[in-house]
């Protein structure tokens, strides 16, 4: 059994996290946590293990926590609320560890995502996005939008980054599947981790003998440094992978048909060559999304007082992003989609120390994805009733399996 944001019941001593969605509202947060949020920024729920710990709905108290180093991201600490039981033996990436070894990993493969390293990949990405539009609008009609440009997009981005050949998507796209759908019982999410590391642990030894100019190729030269045992390295090799391109897919999937459910929104996209208008709108898709549904997960080390409430040392904490970014005293009028809203405070990448490494590349592909989708095919629509779009209410990240359009 595990919890995510799109499942559950609630009861009115301790509500179970997460809770259900309204139905006809696929872009909301669940009703039952606005309603917490109203009763204040901090309340307990319990958990598939019968745990309770603190739901953090305010967007002030979730920045303070997710910068407070009295908090801790190590999912070995007791008290740790974890999402779903942890495999045995499993290993962990950086983002599940905290300062100093996550800085010391995290240094490790940083400069490939600096704002100037990733601007310097944009000619490739929109050669990627144009040279699969063009094999959309030269095939039949309607298509699956996810499996014909929402997951080859960043799959093709982040194997040319980490030097993966493409040629394996199948392979990391199943396994990748299966570790954050929520019905996965830990074996057969232990069994897709295994096979990923084995899958990566095989590269990283090929490219400790024939290195490239590829991430994974320097993230090979920290294990003949010594910096980094081969395990670790391909560890690190299965997180950037499996979030490199699962996360941005559902994005632009989620993404396209949030703007064809507003054609108002849609047509300043569609009819503007302005750069800051697309970024500000990436912002803004970003807010009004939040795709991922186990909220940020920490426990605290020491007791912190924090909006008239005390969290003891070894209570677990979880920072609900979804609501968060739908607070009216920082987001006015916050369930609605307005893509000139000044959207850059959100914190759908987290906040802190453990914001997430690879922002910058997954802006700069939406940011091309948006502004030549629906400029490259401007009649784009939905070729079937939203009702009967499968929505990913069985995973820790949000999105569609499919989505039929056509033109």
């Amino acid at each position: 059994m595990t919890d995510t944001l799109s499942d559950a019941v609630s009861r009115p001593e301790v509500p179970d996290f997460p809770m259900a969605r309204a139905a006809g509202c696929p872009f909301d947060p669940p009703p039952a946590l606005q309603a917490l949020r109203e009763e204040g920024p901090l309340a307990k729920v319990r958990l598939w293990d019968g745990s309770t710990p603190w739901l953090v709905t305010s967007y002030a108290e979730q920045r303070a926590l997710l910068a407070d180093p009295r908090v801790s991201a190590d999912v070995t600490r007791p008290g740790f609320p974890s999402p779903a039981p942890r495999p045995r033996n499993s290993s962990l990436s950086f983002i599940l560890m905290d300062d100093p070894e996550h800085a010391r990993q995290r240094r490790m493969v940083q400069a490939t995502f600096t704002v100037r390293r990733v601007e310097s990949m944009r000619p490739a990405v929109q050669k990627i996005v144009d040279d699969l539009l063009d094999e959309l609008l030269a095939g039949p009609r309607p298509v699956d939008l996810v499996e014909a440009f929402a997951l080859p997009v960043p799959s093709l981005v982040i194997c040319e980054l980490l030097g993966v050949p493409y040629a394996d998507h199948d392979f990391f796209q199943d396994n990748s599947k299966t570790i954050i759908r929520r019905s996965a019982t830990p074996e057969q999410r232990a069994e897709a981790g295994a096979r990923l590391n084995e899958y990566l642990d095989e590269l990283v030894g090929r490219k400790l003998a024939e290195p490239g100019d590829d991430l994974l190729s320097r993230v090979a030269e920290r294990v003949t440094s010594g910096e980094l045992t081969r395990r670790q390295a391909a560890q690190m090799g299965v997180l950037l992978l499996i979030a490199g391109h699962e996360t941005t897919a559902n994005m632009i999937a989620l993404g396209t048909l949030a703007l064809l459910r507003h054609p108002d929104q849609l047509a300043l996209l569609r009819e503007s060559d302005d750069p800051k208008l697309v970024a500000g709108a990436v912002e803004e898709l970003l807010r009004y999304l939040n795709i991922t549904h186990n909220g940020r997960r920490r426990v605290a080390r020491e007791d912190i007082e924090i909006a008239g409430r005390t969290i003891r040392a070894g209570e677990g904490i979880i920072l609900a992003n979804d609501i968060g970014n739908r607070d009216p005293e920082v987001f006015p009028d916050p369930d609605e989609l307005d893509l000139r809203r000044d959207a850059r405070r959100h914190v759908a990448f987290g906040f802190g120390v453990h914001q997430c490494l690879g922002q910058p590349l997954a802006r700069m592909e939406l940011q091309v994805v948006y502004s030549t989708l629906y400029r490259r095919i401007p009649t784009l629509r939905l070729a079937t009733d939203l009702e009967r779009i499968p929505f990913k209410h069985d995973g820790a990240v949000y999105g569609v399996y499919e989505l039929p359009v056509t033109w």
